[in-house]
This record gives structure tokens, sequence and C-alpha cells, in this order.
């Protein structure tokens, strides 16, 4: 579809899929979901004041189509950046350092996906000199579909790890999806960000035909003074300031930046409470982002919630899990989810986030260093007013 009629001339173009948010002038996308179906409101919509509406099966397509023509039409470089971890705080960091020289817009909370995506290209105004736009994946294809959308420019790969191994299908999947990002930017001759320490990347790379221009980086150390938990950041911070140093910001520029930033996103989150010191980590979790927190903390309890997604893996990887925290002579260890009674686990076992709530009512916890890890789903951050 021709998009011009609404993009033409407009410095920026104000979408909502609510109907709620109605606002004159708006665009309205009539969005049909599990629970909802937003056709049932386009009249109020058009009452309310929207200027157009976006309705039926095709709305999500048409949608997407109009934020692509948005982005070309605005032209401003976009940077992708996606993984299996580390992608939200590499997001935040680099938006962190870019701000010291760009108006810049970046993906807000989780809008990784096949909505949030083009949502936030549609965010964007002649205002903006940079964008980055943060894809998750969950399913082959996934990564292909989202770069068609977004038409990056540049792009880094966090890192891959054994995350949502039920879509996948296998680690081998994890990858091919991924490095989807390097095939875009390798046939439109777009800038690759990749950590030369990471092997799985080169591997990527080669399979992407290795063409373009790949800048790299190294994992480096975890600089001093940053408001980050965990020496895993070391390769978040480094892409950030690699990425900075690319668009005209020293490195002494980006590491105040990232020294200033402060997590709020339950994402390598330090929080001192009136009875303990917690370390929250409690926005996603998989094995290979479970085991560098494991590795990472120093400290006497853990609460840790089950791993999500993970298909025929799932009991072999909580298992692990088990076996690391035996070893570290773990033994102030709370487990949120069944997954974990399959396991050889010696530990106190919770099927739901609440059956531990009202265990840590009855059993306050003081006076320790606590990890709070595990997938989105445990909801393990309603806990931390108990804390």
């Amino acid at each position: 579809m021709d998009w011009s009629f609404l993009i033409r001339n407009n410095t920026s173009l104000n979408v909502t899929t609510d109907s709620r948010k109605i606002t004159p002038g708006c665009i309205f996308v009539a969005l049909k979901g599990e629970h909802f179906d937003g056709n049932d409101y386009v009249d109020q919509a058009i009452r309310d004041g929207a200027s157009y509406v976006i309705k039926g099966a095709n709305a999500l397509s048409e949608l997407q189509d109009l934020a692509r023509e948005w982005r070309r039409y605005l032209g401003l470089p976009i940077i992708a950046i996606t993984g299996s971890n580390g992608k939200t705080t590499t997001k935040e960091l680099t938006a962190a350092v870019l701000k010291t020289k760009y108006n810049i817009h970046y993906t807000q909370g989780n809008y990784n996906n096949s909505l949030g995506v083009p949502l936030t290209l549609l965010q964007l105004t002649k205002e903006h000199q940079l964008a980055i736009v943060e894809m998750g994946a969950s399913h082959p294809g996934d990564i292909k579909e989202l770069v068609e959308i977004a038409e990056p420019n540049y792009g880094l790969i966090t890192n891959v790890g054994r995350a949502h191994l039920l879509g996948f299908g296998s680690f081998e999947g994890v990858m091919a999806t991924k490095a989807e990002l390097y095939n875009y930017l390798v046939a439109h001759k777009g800038t690759i960000f990749r950590n030369a320490d990471n092997p799985y990347l080169e591997k990527m790379l080669g399979s992407a035909g290795c063409q373009g221009h790949i800048i790299n980086y190294t994992t480096g150390t975890m600089p001093t003074g940053t408001h980050l938990i965990g020496d895993y950041n070391a390769e978040n911070v480094s892409a950030a300031i690699c990425v900075g140093e690319h668009f005209g910001v020293s490195k002494e520029e980006a590491l105040a930046a990232i020294r200033a930033y402060v997590p709020s996103n339950n994402r390598s989150q330090a929080m001192k409470t009136a009875h303990n010191d917690l370390v929250i980590d409690a926005y996603n979790a998989n094995p290979t982002s479970m085991t560098a927190a494991i590795n990472a903390f120093k400290g006497e309890a853990y609460i840790l919630g089950a791993m999500r997604e993970l298909g025929d893996y799932s009991h072999l990887e909580h298992q692990n899990i088990v076996n690391m925290l035996l070893e570290r002579k773990a033994d102030m260890v709370y487990l949120v989810g069944e997954e974990w009674r399959d396991t050889t686990a010696p530990y106190r076992i919770f099927d739901t986030t609440s059956e531990l709530s009202d265990y840590l009512q009855a059993h306050p916890i003081t006076g320790a260093r606590i990890l709070v890890k595990g997938s989105r789903s445990n909801q393990l951050e309603t806990i931390i007013p108990l804390l």
C-alpha cells in the first residue's frame, strides 16, 4: 500500500493500538488479540478524533509496512541490537553513550517483537538523528522479519546462548536465527559491530559471507564505578563504547555516561533494603545467563525462578544449575517453578512465586546478600517488598 498520503510533509506520526489513548489526528491500528479485538472500537476511535484507522485481518502487516515507509522517509541511521543475553542492557548503555552527542530514540521496555519494532519506528521524528532498535526472537525467521521492517544500517549481536530452545529446536537454531541480522547487513552493505572474542559470532559471520564493514571490539574487563552488577556486563560495556567511538563519542565520554547509568528494569540491578542487599536480574533467564549470574554472584542466598521455553532440554539445564549450586556449597536456596522438582535439588522448591511469598512472610530473610534471578514469567519482582 502507498502510505505517502499519511507520511507526506509530516515531522512525526501519532500512532496508537490502544483505543483508550485516542487523540485528535492520531492513527488508530485495530489489532486483534487472544482476549481483545480492536475492530470493536473503530467507530469510537473515529468519534474520538482518529484521522485514520488501520483495521481488518492484515492490520499488523499494514502497521509494519507503514513503519518501514516512515523509516525510509526519515532516512536516519538505525542500529539493530539482538542476542540471547544482554541485548537490553547493551541497548540501554549504547543509548546512554550516544545521547551525549545525538538526539536519539531507542526501544522502550521490551518492545522488541513484530509489534514492538514497528511501534518503535513510528515514534521516530524528524528531530531524531539516530535510532537504536532492539530485536528479540524465539523462532526461526523472527530476526529476518524484523530487519526487513527496520532496515538497519548497523547491527550488533551481543552473544548467543541456550535460550528459547523450545522454539529454535537447538543451539544451532539460535545461531542461525540471530545470524539473520548479519545476513541482512552483509547483503545491504551495512556495518557490523562484533565481539572478536566470541567464536560463535565469528562462525555466524562466516556463514553470512564475511563481507561488509566489520568493526571489532573485545570483551575487556568491567570498569570500576558503574552501577551494573556482574562482570558478565563487561562485554555489554565494551559494545556500547565501541559503537560510541564509531559515532564520535570518545572512550572517556562513553565511560562517564556508562558510570552515570542506573539500571531500573530488574536487570543487573543492585538494591539495598532495610533487611538485605539484593542483586536483581529477574527480567529474563536462560541457561547461559543463569550460569553467568551465579558465577558472578558473591553472597549467601539464591532465589531462582525456573527457566522457560527450553523444551526437551529443560530437565538437563535445570539439573545443571542445581549442580552448580551444589558445587558452590550453597545452602540458602529457594527455587520457584515445577521444573525444579525433576532435579536432585535438596533445596526448598515452590511451584509458584505466590507460594514463596507466603513462605517469606512467615520466614523472613534478614542480613543476607540475595541473588534474585529467573524468567520474567515467574514474576519474581513481586517478592522484592518482602526482602
